[in-house]
């Protein structure tokens, strides 16, 4: 009787103690903001804390999902991070999961949805039918995976998928947080982390909830179509700045500084690679060969090519770089023509700009003068941009228009002579 009781309290005693060893040892849950645009700068950050997380032994993991999607093959990367985690994890779509939002909320073994939120929209751009097709796969498989309706998340991807009573003919599936709840895409719809935590019996001992890094907040900010659109057109203004200024000034470092950002943003965002700077700079280069050899159109033609296939590669569609560059270009030309009709009366340009003239009348002459040249008629041997070269009564000179192109083969007339300076307008 003796030995019984002793076995018993000794029981007890294992019994209390591994109790608060594990009451001890309960683990934190860790909630990751995963917001805006899905790039590559997204996966790197995820990456880098799940492996300090998983360290920890955490409780659970919860993806706060706010986005419109993103880049297919980083959310891919995602998915892949998410379901070979070790620790239970949440997605709680927090507004919206869109594109590849869906596949990575699909990923989580529990999906949680805010009672405003909503779920869908996500065929892929551009939708041929290869690209759908391994799409719909990858949806299809995580959703099985899951234990999910596949044709539900299918239908959400590809508009021709009907499911009668759920989604319309011709429309991408989008559901509710409550329709979510009743098609079986999200086990609950709430609100409240702690309701969440207590619905699927995780016990815990603090809720951390992380903030992005800076790298993240860089690429959302800098690799954003808006943002993009205002960094080429700063751009494109400080290099015309720059033809006024005398030597290296304010206009460069201002143009360096703006498509620093815009390229570094988006290769950090993973919409390009170091060759789309590469390519924008050889254009830039060209172009500045063709203002120094006058006459000489293929390094122009060339630049303003590989210009455009520069930034086009940066931002990763075509009809995303073709907007902002048509906006940009359009807004640097009436800057541009601003600048020249204006900008010598403006006190704070000719303070950045070589302003000053050797007049005659103050003193200063030139060494030599073309007066003999004066309403004289020839024809302009190479382009003028404004500098060329024109030819009369067969003597080749420099030349410089009145801020005008003129095309080779052109017949001028010198309207001004300014010392050495013949000044021709084409007639």
């Amino acid at each position: 009787m003796k030995k019984t009781r002793t076995s018993i309290l000794l029981f007890l005693i294992i019994i209390l103690f591994y109790t608060n060893v594990f009451a001890e040892n309960k683990g934190d849950v860790y909630i990751i903001p995963l917001k805006g645009e899905i790039n590559k700068a997204s996966y790197n950050y995820l990456s880098s804390v799940l492996k300090d997380i998983e360290k920890k032994s955490p409780s659970a993991i919860i993806f706060e999902i706010d986005t419109y999607g993103g880049l297919i093959n980083e959310a891919e990367k995602i998915k892949n991070l998410i379901i070979d985690l070790k620790t239970p994890t949440i997605a709680y779509v927090n507004t919206k999961a869109i594109s590849a939002g869906v596949l990575i909320t699909i990923s989580s073994e529990k999906v949680v949805m805010s009672k405003s939120s909503t779920i869908g929209s996500a065929e892929t751009i551009p939708n041929t039918e290869k690209i759908m097709s391994m799409w719909r796969g990858i949806l299809r498989d995580v959703a099985q995976y899951r234990g999910r309706d596949a044709k539900i998340i299918e239908a959400m991807a590809d508009k021709n998928i009907y499911i009668e009573g759920i989604s319309k003919k011709g429309e991408l599936l989008n559901l509710t947080g409550n329709e979510a709840l009743e098609y079986g895409v999200c086990d609950l719809v709430s609100n409240d982390y702690e309701e969440i935590l207590k619905a699927f019996n995780i016990s815990y001992s603090n809720v951390v909830k992380l903030e992005e890094n800076l790298e993240l907040k860089l690429a959302r900010t800098l690799a954003n179509p808006y943002i993009g659109t205002l960094l080429l057109t700063i751009g494109f203004i400080g290099m015309i700045i720059e033809v006024f200024t005398p030597g290296f000034g304010i206009g460069g470092t201002i143009s360096i500084i703006a498509f620093g950002l815009f390229f570094g943003g988006n290769i950090i965002a993973g919409h390009s690679q170091w060759t789309s700077l590469a390519i924008f700079v050889t254009g830039l280069i060209l172009l500045i060969i063709e203002a120094i050899i006058p006459g000489f159109g293929l390094p122009g033609i060339s630049g303003i090519i590989l210009i455009l296939a520069g930034t086009i590669l940066a931002m990763g569609t075509v009809s995303s770089a073709l907007i902002s560059l048509s906006i940009a270009i359009i807004i640097t030309a009436i800057i541009t023509i601003l600048l020249v009709k204006y900008g010598n009366k403006s006190p704070r340009f000719n303070n950045i700009i070589l302003s000053t003239s050797q007049k005659d009348e103050e003193g200063y002459l030139s060494t030599t003068t073309h007066e003999e040249y004066l309403g004289k008629t020839g024809i302009s041997i190479s382009e003028l941009r404004p500098s060329g070269i024109i030819e009369i009564d067969g003597k080749r000179l420099d030349a410089l228009s009145e801020g005008v192109f003129i095309p080779r083969e052109s017949k001028v007339k010198v309207v001004r002579v300014e010392g050495s300076k013949i000044i021709v307008r084409r007639v």
